[in-house]
């Protein structure tokens, strides 16, 4: 089986290392790091790096493709035109194309969330809307045909022991459930919208409305809406003029 995890500038450690550490544990499996060009990327923050091994062009055929959000540089990436593209291409050949946290946006970006649904980190279900896809923001993970979503951040180990179980059987994913002791028992209990009290709540929206400060965001994504009605009007204008 060919693993490829999609690494752009700014993409959020969590969602690329925790399905990683899952993943890496299968049998028999080409798990790769993929972007345009091999070579370090930073993550959001700027102080990790991560080392894309693999560019678009070399990784035609994935079986499983895993594409993560970010703080900052979703929207960057989600009119990022070249991986785009080559989401599009590989989709038709992947058993299963899955996004992170507000790596549904990309995925709704390219097209292939159209009127399905769809979760994402619950501060990024606003794009994923206006982008065409259905958010269900009470859903954890979301199965929609072939395509796979995660809510936020921690929500990719989740969907990789999901994606484990259904791609291999329960037993692997359970084995490696063990072997990494993957048993979350947080103390506190405010890892939802709907189990958060009315001050985290505030607190968390004001604070992920400053992480994710990026005017080029709703630049990039207002020009993919904008592309996407064009393309309809061309095709319709294309219709009438050949009738």
């Amino acid at each position: 089986m060919n693993i490829a995890i999609v690494l752009y500038p700014g993409f959020t450690a969590l969602d690329v290392l925790g399905p990683y550490e899952v993943l890496k544990m299968l049998p028999g499996v080409d798990l790769r790091f993929v972007a345009k060009t091999p070579g370090p990327i930073a993550t959001d923050r700027g102080i990790l790096i991560v080392g894309a091994t693999h560019s678009f062009d070399e990784t035609l055929n994935p079986d499983l493709v895993l594409v993560p959000g970010s703080e900052a540089q979703t929207g960057v990436a989600a009119g990022d035109g070249a991986l785009s593209k080559w989401l599009c291409s590989v989709h038709d050949g992947t058993r299963i194309t899955a996004s992170i946290c507000s790596g549904a946006v990309i995925l709704a970006a390219s097209g292939l969330l159209k009127n399905k649904p769809a979760t994402t980190h619950w501060a990024a279900m606003d794009p994923l809307k206006r982008l065409g896809a259905k958010p269900q923001p009470s859903e954890r993970i979301v199965r929609s045909g072939k395509v796979w979503t995660a809510a936020g951040v921690s929500a990719g180990i989740d969907l990789a022991f999901a994606l484990v179980e259904e791609l291999f059987d329960r037993e692997t994913a359970e084995l490696i459930q063990l072997m990494i002791e993957y048993d979350p028992q947080p103390p506190q209990n405010a890892g939802h919208m709907d189990k958060a009290n009315e001050a985290v709540s505030a607190a968390a929206r004001a604070e992920m409305a400053r992480l994710s400060r990026n005017p080029m965001n709703g630049v990039a994504v207002g020009k993919v809406v904008w592309r996407k009605a064009l393309d309809k009007a061309r095709k319709t204008s294309r219709r009438r003029f050949t009738v």
